[in-house]
């Protein structure tokens, strides 16, 4: 979805580690300049996690004397098959560091900046189309020519070198682009970098020695502050309930945010009331925290990693060592007082009376009663320090966490008892990175107030991403690399993560409510753990401005949260992988690169659809059109850019060979029966679909023109859902009503070949031909054999040649200025027509989630009184339930016998019609 093409700095957010090193800049940077860096000495660190929790203050407020990072106008930039995070900076004029970190006692996070050359595009049918829909760049200013990236690599602070190593292949150390280094070599003279964390005192020299930089510390918990603000209003998906193992993402509106409360359990807790960017205070804590059940748990179980006692845990039934309401009562409840018999009256209370030594304890039982003790008592502080601010969201973060179902659980309980459900924990899925993009942003004055939810995408590709943000191997330096480093790492990553059972969970009963029992194949922390994508802003997409409801709009149609729903769309993407490969080999040309290229990709995606079957929540809340998504920036991380080019361009031309037998029929008709035939030719025409199976075994039956007439003849009234009569009605009238002529109409169209030629093209010119502007609105990127904006003015042209209607709106519309067409000028004089436009959509999926489209689009609908959605993506899987403030008619051949059943309780090939006066 990136399309705008002018030089500026650059920005992109994903925790990416080596994988991104494929950019063009970072494939160029090969060339040292500085000593080996294997020849300069590496000083061991000590272990240990510093983070102790801070004193408590007053109210922090962020200095205004840094640089300031300009994000106005920014806008997401680079070709479709990039894999990297970019953020396009049209007004930054600043210099900028170029790396952050955030070193703690286990990890280091690290955050870079890398500059790269920009190339800028335009063309004049784009200005005529912008001019027509009232777009300008008038806030626009001068802006540098180099762009650049943010990327996020995450390294094990014991192997410091490898991060060092890291910064010194890359350069990133130095302030300035890698085209400047080249030509007068490097200068780290002066040169600062912000750092948060234990660490950042702690191996300052080291970095001094090593790379000539100097380490300026920043304040642990502003940046942990500023990250969580951040990442609250970035992404849309971002915090999330835990309860019984189930995660249920919530939506935060970043307009009622604050004030909140952040709970940071490092080695201690520090308790902080947000009450809004950059203002907040420590109000409480405790020295009860992570240090606490490691320091414990190492000396009565002998572990000797956080994450080894951890797992111990899992195994564990704390009933052998808590006392329980029932060991008390003798088996009863205490329902006097609303107490069950297993709840726990006192952590470790059984040592007390039994005869028994340390060794008699399972150590796994110690692990879980200790991990519990800790966890319930600080979700109780918590909430009682939320009671006594008035309250009610409190977010939860810090080493402790760590994406540990069973420490979310009963915090979640913890919460959930003592306020009596008046108040819920809260997690975050980017928690691990909060201080490290603290760091970055502390180079900036402000710079995000203006941003919004809809202006940023996430990304999951291959790499980092997919396991953990971790750095495996030395960085690489373009595809095959990459492929060779998946070749060495998915698989065992994937047999790793292979789907996992899930059973319903337990009752036992502990900390005064009822949690999910212990055994580690309901809760393990390798299944719990939320991946971390990359996060790209993109500040040109917007809300679609006709939708109804905004807030309630919920754009997948099809609930992947049940099992069985989920499951069998698994499979059906599974069953489609093999001819998609074909496909996309073919497409390349059947090369020995693109063989390997297309292993890779069936590699990734089925280790991406095993990772989602053991956690669907894994990479946010998942819907089908998440899913379809993700198969589509799949193909392109591995240089597919569009696996259907050459059976569109056939079907293309097929159906443009038919279409001047179709207009002259239609032309023959009176307007209500071609109205009828219109709308059933745009059903029977929505037939050509390369994602459904059913489909792809009709192209093996028939020519694309026989499975249109095929499909036309059995066109028989009344569809499952036929809701013609009320369109027809609101288009020409009847004794109570008059016609309702549409100012505009918004035709967001599906396939290419018969689908558009045969059947939207018809229907729009039929709304021309009624005095109706109309606007095709198309994909930004390929998908499937889905149209796209880039080839319908070419379409469009050559429909123009059989019709002087669509030649006449499309010359108005501005699609005729750079067409390849000659058509000689008819000898009878024409009236001015009204415009026919095209517009991407900004995304490039089978499914368009409305809450994030183009610029364009978004003006376009200004002034549209009629929305038109076609094909089972933008009008089943996503959208059916939709409402708009203007006429909808949603168009649609049902091509799955599932979602023909559970949808509108039919069969495969019903057809929907379904229109919806203004909301």
């Amino acid at each position: 979805m990136d399309h705008l093409t002018d030089g500026h700095q650059e920005l992109s957010f994903g925790n990416d580690g080596h994988i991104n090193t494929h950019n063009p800049l970072l494939l160029d940077d090969k060339t040292n300049h500085s000593p080996n860096p294997a020849t300069c000495p590496v000083r061991k660190e000590d272990s240990g996690d510093k983070d102790m929790a801070p004193m408590a203050g007053n109210s922090i407020h962020r200095s205004s004397s840094r640089p300031q990072l300009d994000l106005s106008g920014a806008a997401i930039q680079g070709t479709f098959e990039e894999r990297d995070p970019t953020i396009l900076l049209p007004n930054q004029s600043d210099d900028i560091s170029h790396l952050a970190l955030d070193i703690g006692g286990s990890l280091i996070k690290l955050v870079y900046f890398s500059r790269r050359e920009n190339q800028t595009a335009n063309d004049e049918r784009k200005k005529i189309i912008k001019e027509r829909l009232g777009i300008t760049n008038v806030n626009r200013r001068s802006y540098p020519i180099l762009g650049g990236r943010l990327h996020f690599v995450k390294f094990e602070t014991h192997k410091i070198h490898e991060c060092l190593d890291f910064i010194y292949s890359k350069q990133i150390h130095h302030g300035m682009d890698l085209r400047h280094w080249q030509s007068e070599g490097p200068n780290t003279e002066n040169t600062v970098i912000k750092a948060t964390g234990g660490g950042a005192h702690k191996y300052a020299d080291l970095f001094k020695e090593r790379l000539g930089i100097s380490i300026e510390k920043e304040d642990e918990m502003n940046c942990l502050v500023a990250g969580a603000n951040f990442l609250l209003k970035a992404i849309r998906h971002e915090a999330f309930t835990h309860m019984e193992g189930q995660k249920e993402f919530v939506q935060i509106d970043s307009n009622d945010l604050f004030p909140y409360l952040l709970v940071n359990i490092g080695s201690g807790v520090s308790i902080i009331k947000v009450d809004g960017d950059g203002v907040f205070q420590r109000v409480s804590g405790t020295n009860v925290g992570g240090g606490t059940y490691w320091g414990l748990g190492k000396l009565l179980t002998k572990c000797k990693s956080f994450d080894e006692l951890l797992e111990l845990s899992q195994r564990g039934d704390n009933s052998t060592i808590d006392m329980l309401v029932g060991d008390i009562y003798g088996g009863m409840d205490y329902s006097k007082i609303g107490l069950s018999a297993s709840t726990i009256a006192s952590s470790f209370g059984k040592a007390i009376s039994e005869n028994k030594e340390l060794e008699d304890y399972a150590p796994e039982d110690i692990s879980l009663s200790l991990l519990r003790m800790i966890s319930y008592n600080i979700g109780q502080i918590s909430y009682l320090n939320a009671l006594r601010f008035g309250l009610k969201r409190i977010f939860f973060g810090g080493f402790f966490i760590r994406g540990h179902a069973y420490t979310m659980d009963t915090i979640s309980f913890a919460v959930q008892f003592w306020s009596k459900g008046q108040a819920q924990a809260m997690f975050l899925r980017h928690e691990g990175f909060l201080g490290a993009i603290g760091a970055f942003m502390s180079y900036e004055k402000h710079g995000l107030d203006d941003l919004m939810v809809h202006q940023f995408v996430e990304r999951f590709p291959m790499g980092a991403p997919y396991i953990g943000g971790n750095v495996h191997g030395p960085p690489l330096g373009d595809l095959n690399e990459k492929i060779s480093w998946m070749e060495k790492f998915v698989l065992k990553g994937t047999e790793i993560t292979a789907p996992v059972p899930m059973s319903p969970p337990g009752t036992t009963g502990l900390g005064g409510f009822e949690v999910p029992s212990s055994k580690g194949d309901i809760l393990r922390p390798d299944a719990s753990k939320l991946n971390v994508g990359v996060l790209h802003l993109v500040p040109s997409l917007e809300v679609f401005p006709l939708l109804a409801d905004p807030k309630t709009y919920e754009p997948n149609t099809i609930d992947l949260s049940d099992h069985g729903e989920l499951e069998y769309w698994f499979t059906v993407l599974s069953e489609h992988m093999s001819d998609l490969v074909d496909k996309a080999v073919a497409s390349e040309g059947g090369t020995d690169d693109a063989k390997r290229r297309g292993d890779a990709f069936a590699r990734a995606f089925s280790a991406h659809l095993a990772r989602l079957m053991e956690e669907p929540a894994a990479y946010g809340k998942l819907g089908l059109a998440n899913l379809l998504e993700l198969r589509e920036e799949c193909l392109r991380e591995f240089h597919f850019l569009d696996v259907y080019r050459s059976i569109k361009q056939r079907e293309n031309e097929a159906s443009i060979a038919v279409l001047h037998d179709l207009l002259m029929e239609l032309d023959l008709m009176n307007e209500e029966t071609r109205l009828l035939t219109l709308i059933e030719g745009v059903l029977a025409a929505n037939i050509f679909d390369w994602g459904s199976r059913a489909c792809v075994d009709l192209y093996h039956k028939g020519t694309i023109i026989e499975i249109y007439r095929m499909s036309r003849n059995k066109m028989q009234r009344p569809w499952r859902v036929d809701d013609f009569d009320l369109f027809k009605e609101r288009m020409f009238g009847s004794a109570e009503k008059k016609p309702r002529k549409y100012k505009r109409a918004l035709l967001f169209v599906d396939n290419s070949g018969a689908d558009i030629v045969l059947g939207m093209l018809p229907l729009a010119r039929e709304l021309l031909r009624r005095g109706t502007e109309v606007v095709l609105v198309a994909n930004s990127l390929p998908a499937l054999n889905d149209v796209t904006a880039m080839e319908l003015p070419d379409i469009v042209a050559e429909a123009a040649k059989h019709c002087d209607i669509l030649r006449g709106a499309a010359e108005a519309g501005g699609l005729l200025v750079d067409a390849m067409i000659n058509i000689q000028d008819s000898p009878r004089e024409r009236s001015v027509s009204v415009p026919l436009m095209v517009v991407e959509n900004g995304c490039g999926s089978p499914c368009i989630d409305l809450r994030q489209v183009s610029s364009e689009l978004a003006a376009a609908a200004k002034d549209a009184d009629l929305v038109i959605l076609e094909g089972m993506g933008r009008a089943l899987h996503t959208n059916f339930n939709a409402k708009f403030k203007c006429d909808a008619l949603k168009l649609a051949m049902v091509k799955n016998q599932r979602l023909a059943a559970k949808l509108i309780n039919g069969n495969i090939y019903n057809c929907v019609c379904r229109f919806e006066p203004a909301t």
